[in-house]
């Protein structure tokens, strides 16, 4: 049984705008990527629904800024638990110590 193609989203964004280009017919482009005209119509018009998305949404243009804060703020995370835990060690030893004497 044959597997699924996967196509990745950047083939997909080439192939419509090929399509919207109008330079060729549907069948043209579906012959030369070797894919149904349906499969193209369809991300087509997946592309076109959602294409308005890209100007109403601002977070696109600060998700580069969103990731590295996040990043930014593991790392805080990260520093602090390994400070919490060298705390935690010196709790426990300096109990131990006081039960000793």
């Amino acid at each position: 049984m044959r597997q699924r193609r996967k196509f990745t989203s950047e083939f997909k964004t080439k192939v419509v705008l090929e399509t919207l280009s109008e330079r060729k017919s549907l069948a043209e482009i579906a012959k030369k990527h070797s894919i149904l005209p349906v499969q193209i119509s369809s991300w087509r018009k997946q592309f076109l629904d959602t294409c308005s998305m890209v100007f109403d949404n601002e977070q696109s243009a600060t998700h580069e800024d969103r990731s590295e804060e996040i990043r930014g703020l593991y790392e805080v995370i990260g520093k602090q638990q390994v400070q919490l835990d060298y705390l935690k060690k010196q709790t426990c030893f300096a109990n131990t110590k006081r039960d000793e004497n």
